[in-house]
């Protein structure tokens, strides 16, 4: 059994098993509770394709239900490998029509395995849509124009299917049985056509205008130059080295990322380098959705622009080349060790991967760029996760694994027998969730398990907000290292926002004396902060700063529990509702702008707007000298949060919100319910003025200016 589907037989196993059997195989691999309406559609197929394959019954040939593409989360009802084709099955149970968005989905999956499935690539690939139902089914068989060995997409009903199998064998003369070896456990492989494609969807790109960077084009060149040096020594040497990169919120590490990802990908000449690729990583799922679809809307708009035929799908898959999330990254890895581990040792499992010359048993990159390398799990939070199957689909159980999220991370690269760079993008004090390890673990693993790896390092790593200043006393002794200030985003005068505002935060929740002083340097240089207890005044204002296509937003912790009182929303978990909000305009009532739903820290880390209100919510209060947490019991009273781990992370919840905002800042800490009942008790005991007063006070004190009543 592979983690990268539900079940996968040979057509005779499949036809001599019982379809109970079947059905409880599906169930064993998936992860969490499966739908009624699930358990029925999965019944209909596996009933429906015992019947239809009954004529191959003796052939070598497979069969694959729900197989996961690889590293792009992407999930294919039933595959059939049957005389060296491959068939693509998406069924819709009880249909009696077909959608356009159904055949767009199926023929995705198509385009998808020919671009990003090596095993696939020379393969001729048939889409199939089956809504059971339909009365009818295709006549007209025929490869695509594009000379890519795809089919059209072909439909038909339930009724139809086999008739149809037939016809695409006899048309395609595929006479000869065979299945394709190892064909559920492919690598993942990325065409040179869909490379260059991205490519050029980035020479021509909008991230700038989505990160709003502000970075001194210098400094960000010094960067990437000095990443690049370092990647061509360790090809011409055959080592392994990893670069740590700082930078301040608005520096510019996104793209600095992105760039290197490019460049890396590509010859002196312009020509697409096969051999040593990079990809661009995030474990920041809004953050990677974000980007990816503004760089494909961007692409689609030049191409219609043009009168260029491209559908917004073919788009987004050319990102996904270059921006991807770093759990598939990291589950494809998974997908290839031997379980259970032994001795705390992890292994390839031959018998689940496949050995090419270039990479073994690594992935087809040499360069990974990391971005909020911070936030990758501790060893405690990725063993739990793995013990209990992970999250839901393929279950891809691993009851003793040995490793922290970074230590896995690094040994995946370093399975390519070659070279391998790995580039850190880290952010100082932003991990915001239980279970993120902080830099510390990636500098653990390099000096405890991965000591023949070279660690170039930003001569801002040793600094308290970086693994809790312990950077020095993790390498100390390691004859690896070097340090360089050209690994720090440093930021110049013109882009000073960036710079000044975080310095201004740090002083700010640290209460550190020189936040007055910081205060008055950041608002005399035109970037205004500004206090407010009303949020309909803090509405007004933001809609009077915002001009042109300039972006305007609400902010809350993820903690925040009483602002609907306050006319607020929270914006609902899911990437798509991140894009709606981040890439709408003013004419979406899903825009950020229209100020009605609230992003959290997790769906802003490694974005920003252009002017943001944050709505500072009783969950972290000041109290006689310091700040206290407090979390809402869901009815009617906030309790203290004691966990210090915790209470880090909702201290860097701020430290996130606090620097999103490229051109101002308006903070509304409300007033709270002062009224009482007829009989003399809090009309809302969990509003109370009290609960708010005293933060309130001390960004008084710090000179934050009230917001002028308009």
């Amino acid at each position: 059994m592979t983690n990268r589907c539900l079940y996968h037989s040979n057509f005779r196993d499949f036809l001599n098993a019982q379809p109970e059997y079947i059905l409880g195989s599906l169930h064993h691999a998936f992860h969490g509770e499966t739908l009624t309406t699930t358990d029925e559609a999965w019944m209909g197929e596996i009933v429906l394709l015992q019947e239809v394959l009954l004529p191959w019954k003796d052939e070598e040939a497979g069969i694959i239900f729900e197989y996961d593409i690889p590293r792009l989360g992407k999930r294919i009802d039933v595959v059939l490998l049957l005389r060296g084709m491959v068939f693509c099955l998406e069924f819709k149970v009880g249909k009696r029509e077909a959608l356009q968005a159904d055949v767009e989905q199926v023929m995705d999956y198509a385009l998808d395995l020919k671009y990003f499935h090596l095993y696939s690539q020379d393969r001729f690939i048939v889409p199939v849509l089956i809504p059971t139902s339909y009365a009818s089914s295709t006549s007209l068989i025929q490869p695509s124009i594009y000379d890519d060995q795809i089919y059209n997409p072909l439909i038909t009903g339930a009724a139809g299917l086999q008739q149809l199998l037939r016809l695409v064998i006899e048309y395609a003369h595929a006479t000869t049985p065979g299945t394709i070896k190892d064909w559920t456990i492919s690598p993942y492989s990325p065409t040179p056509t869909i490379v260059e494609a991205a490519r050029s969807l980035y020479e021509n790109h909008s991230v700038e205008d989505i990160t709003r960077h502000e970075a001194d084009k210098v400094t960000t060149d010094a960067t990437i130059a000095f990443i690049m040096q370092v990647i061509n020594e360790s090809k011409r040497k055959g080592q392994k080295s990893i670069c740590f990169v700082t930078g301040v919120p608005g520096a510019g590490k996104t793209l600095v990322g992105l760039d290197v990802a490019v460049k890396q990908s590509y010859q002196e000449d312009g020509t697409f380098n096969e051999e040593d690729g990079a990809v661009y990583l995030s474990g920041n799922g809004p953050l990677v959705a974000v980007l990816t679809e503004a760089l494909a809307r961007d692409n689609h708009y030049k191409c219609v622009a043009r009168q260029e035929r491209k559908n917004l799908s073919d788009s987004r898959r050319e990102v996904s080349k270059f921006i991807q999330i770093i759990h598939r990254y990291r589950d494809n890895m998974l997908a290839k060790i031997k379980n259970p581990v032994e001795n705390g040792i992890l292994e390839i499992d031959p018998e689940k991967a496949v050995k090419l010359q270039a990479s073994g048993y690594g992935e087809v990159e040499h360069v990974a760029i990391f971005d909020e390398a911070q936030r990758s799990w501790t060893h405690e939070r990725i063993a739990n996760y793995l013990k209990r199957g992970g999250t839901y689909g393929n279950k891809l159980k691993v009851p003793n694994f040995p490793l922290s999220e970074a230590a896995f991370l690094i040994w995946s690269l370093d399975q390519r027998e070659d070279w391998a760079t790995i580039v850190c993008l880290v952010g100082g004090g932003q991990e915001i969730n239980t279970g993120e390890a902080g830099i510390s673990e990636w500098i653990k693993a390099l000096k405890e398990q991965f000591t023949h790896w070279k660690i170039y390092i930003s001569d801002q790593l040793t600094e308290p907000e970086y693994a809790e200043g312990k950077v020095n006393a993790l390498l100390e002794k390691n004859p690896n290292v070097t340090f360089s200030n050209q690994l720090h985003l440093g930021v110049s005068l013109r882009s000073f926002r960036a710079e000044r505002l975080s310095a201004f935060v740090h002083s700010l929740l640290s209460f550190n004396s020189r936040a007055i002083e910081l205060y008055q340097d950041v608002v005399s240089h035109h970037y205004p902060i500004y206090l407010t207890r009303d949020m309909d005044q803090a509405r007004a204002w933001l809609r009077k700063q915002a001009r042109g296509t300039q972006q305007t937003g609400i902010l809350v912790s993820k903690v925040a529990a009483r602002f609907k009182p306050l006319a607020v929303n929270i914006l609902a978990q899911g990437d798509e509702n991140a894009v709606h909000w981040f890439l709408e305009d003013k004419t979406d009532v899903r825009s950020s702008n229209y100020l009605e739903d609230a992003a959290t820290e997790i769906q802003v880390q490694g974005l920003e707007l252009d002017y943001v209100c944050i709505l500072w919510d009783a969950d972290m209060r000041y109290e006689h000298g310091k700040w206290t947490y407090w979390k809402f019991n869901g009815k009617n009273a906030w309790t203290p949060e004691r966990n210090l781990e915790t209470q880090k992370y909702m201290l860097n919840a701020y430290r996130v919100l606090l620097t999103r905002a490229r051109q101002g800042i308006v903070i509304c800490v409300p007033k709270g319910n002062s009224n009482l009942t007829p009989e003399g008790f809090p009309e809302d005991p969990t509003r109370i003025p009290v609960l708010y007063n005293s933060t309130y006070e001390y960004l008084k004190e710090i000179g934050m200016e009230e917001l002028p009543l308009s």
